[in-house]
Formats: structure tokens, C-alpha cells, sequence
């Protein structure tokens, strides 16, 4: 069965998720003959597409179906720039992040997108692990070239948990707040966490390409999520309406290529401060092997969060990690 052919069929059937379109439609629509749009079905089951077929009505793609696939996600994405070839979609790696860097050194193009069903060696901040089961979340990393200074780029990643929470709002009708500097949290409970990692010329200090690496939990793992992790972390399924991951992938994108012009203005950070829920809060700050508690404040004008220490002093954080503190031994 002809590729194209195939992820034609697939793309309309994304079109009309949901809902049904006859196989003589397809057939008019992309040119080709009953047979082998039956066939395109065909294998497109065969690739564990949900597909539904309604005698005298036609086919649809099931609501339930929820394979990551190029075509599903190029049918809902607005930038046009962004081409099939651009999009890379594995069943199984160690890391998305580390993939989209080898691209990146590669020379591939702005806009390259890399996903994984899952990822085996998933990775957070400051060297943790991050929880990646098989098709229970999206593990999406993009190669950008925005160029400018690495010092520029710092904001990156409060302008990727923004557009992140802006797509989720889009595509979900979900409203989650931020934790800094790069976790996302849905009724007390993170679901995203964002990694952002510079490919860079250390003898001029410009960039390269940024790797961002956003990791969202969208449903539970059918075995749970592992006891330590149980108390700490959720799943948008916890709130969301229906929707499909491509879905979810394309807004991701669309949003992040959009939010790009605004590290020039910093706009975005008004949003950033609205979702963030630790300000007026208390807090533990970790750097490096100090520990301290203090209130957080404010988040400045680059993104750094602001906090007051009980001696009265305001320190600015453009590093670290911040726990909300709750009680002795119990922070998140």
C-alpha cells in the first residue's frame, strides 16, 4: 500500500474524527478507487487504528483512537511551514530531547519536531528521570533557531510553559497553573514538565539551536503510576474533555512557534505571573547543596522569580528548584 496514499486516507479521517465520511467521498476526494481506498483502511487498521465502517454511511476514526502519526497532526496545525519530513515520530527512544540534539547537529531545520510513544530514559531538571510510559503521554521535543545570545534565550522556558498552557487551554478547555519555573499543575498535581537544553558556539556565545522538550501525562499507565509518584503527580484526564494527542501535539507546535516573537518583549510574562501559584506562597529553595525557606514574591522582568528570605532580604532566582512548602517533609 502506497504511503501517501495512506496517510491521505488517514488525514481525512482525522478531518472528520468523530463523525463518518463514505469510502465513495475519499475515493473522489484524493483521486483514487473504492479498492484501494478499502485497502488504506485495511492497513491503516492493521496499524492499530481505531477505524469504525456504518453500512450505507461510510468510515470513521474512532474517538478512542489515538495514535501519534505525521498526518494526524499536520491536519490540525496552522503553520504550514512546518512539512511532514520536519516531523519525526518513534514508537520507542531513550530520550526525545537527546534525539531532536543529534538532529540539531545535523543541521536540521527550525520547526523539527521529534515525538515518542515512549521514551525508556525520559529526563527533568537537574538530571531526573521523568515517568514515560507507552502511549499514555506526549513526549514532544522541537529544535529551534531563534538565534541571538544564550543569555537572550534564558526565558525560554517560562515561554514554553506559557504556550504549553495555552494549547492545553485550546485543545482540552483546561486552565492549569505554573509552578517555576518549568512544571505545569492541574488541581495540585503536576501533569507537564519542561526541559530546555542549548546546542551553543562557546567561543562567540551565540545559539546554536535550543532543544525544548515538553513531557505531559495525559492518562494514567494501566498498572498506575509508580508509588512515589502517586501522591505528586496527575494526568489531564483528571479534568479534560475529550481529545486526541495529535491534536494536542499540533497546538503544542502552533503555540510555540507563535509565543518565538515574544522573547523580544517579554509579553508573555504577564500571562506566566497569572498561572504562577507559588507567588505569596512559602517556600523551600534548593541550590546546589543549600537549602533555605522563603516567600516568593515576584517573578522580574526576565523571568527570574523574586523571594524574600526571614532576614528580610530579596534574592532574584534565575536557577535552582522551589518547593511549596507545606509541612516539615512534605513539600512539592
Amino acid at each position: 500500500m502506497d504511503r501517501t496514499t495512506r496517510e491521505n486516507v488517514l488525514a481525512l479521517l482525522e478531518e472528520h474524527r468523530g463523525g463518518l465520511i463514505s469510502g465513495s467521498e475519499i475515493g473522489e476526494t484524493l483521486g483514487i478507487s473504492r479498492a484501494a481506498v478499502w485497502k488504506a483502511i485495511h492497513s491503516l487498521r492493521e496499524d492499530g487504528h481505531q477505524i469504525d465502517a456504518v453500512t450505507n454511511r461510510g468510515y470513521g476514526l474512532s474517538e478512542e483512537s489515538d495514535l501519534l502519526t505525521v498526518a494526524g497532526i499536520l491536519v490540525h496545525l496552522h503553520h504550514r511551514e512546518i512539512e511532514a519530513h520536519m516531523i519525526h515520530i518513534k514508537k520507542q527512544t531513550g530520550s526525545t530531547n537527546q534525539d531532536a540534539k543529534a538532529l540539531a547537529l545535523e543541521g536540521a531545520a527550525h520547526g523539527t519536531v521529534l515525538l515518542a510513544d515512549e521514551q525508556t530514559a525520559g529526563r527533568g531538571r537537574l538530571g531526573r528521570s521523568f515517568h514515560s510510559p507507552k502511549g499514555t503521554g506526549l513526549y514532544l521535543s522541537m529544535v529551534l533557531r531563534p538565534g541571538g545570545t544564550l543569555a537572550a534565550a534564558v526565558p525560554i522556558t517560562q515561554a514554553a510553559a506559557v504556550a504549553a498552557c495555552r494549547a492545553l487551554s485550546v485543545t482540552a478547555g483546561l486552565e492549569l497553573s505554573i509552578k517555576w519555573v518549568n512544571d505545569l499543575y492541574l488541581d495540585g498535581k503536576k501533569v507537564c514538565g519542561i526541559l530546555t537544553e542549548a546546542v551553543s558556539d562557546f567561543e562567540t556565545g551565540h545559539i546554536e539551536a535550543l532543544i525544548l522538550g515538553i513531557g505531559i501525562n495525559v492518562t494514567e499507565p494501566t498498572a498506575g503510576f509508580p508509588p512515589e509518584l502517586r501522591k505528586i503527580v496527575g494526568t489531564l484526564a483528571d479534568g479534560a474533555q475529550s481529545f486526541s494527542r495529535n491534536r494536542l501535539a499540533a497546538a503544542i507546535i502552533d503555540e510555540l512557534l507563535d509565543i518565538l516573537p515574544e522573547l523580544e518583549t517579554l509579553s508573555f510574562l504577564d500571562e506566566y505571573r497569572r498561572r504562577c501559584f507559588i507567588l505569596g506562597q512559602r517556600v523551600t529553595v534548593q541550590r546546589g547543596n543549600d537549602s533555605f525557606e522563603a516567600t516568593a514574591v515576584s517573578i522580574d522582568v526576565s523571568g527570574g522569580l523574586v523571594v524574600e528570605t526571614d532576614d528580610n532580604k530579596h534574592l532574584t532566582l534565575n536557577s535552582g528548584e522551589v518547593s511549596l512548602f507545606l509541612n516539615k517533609g512534605d513539600n512539592k
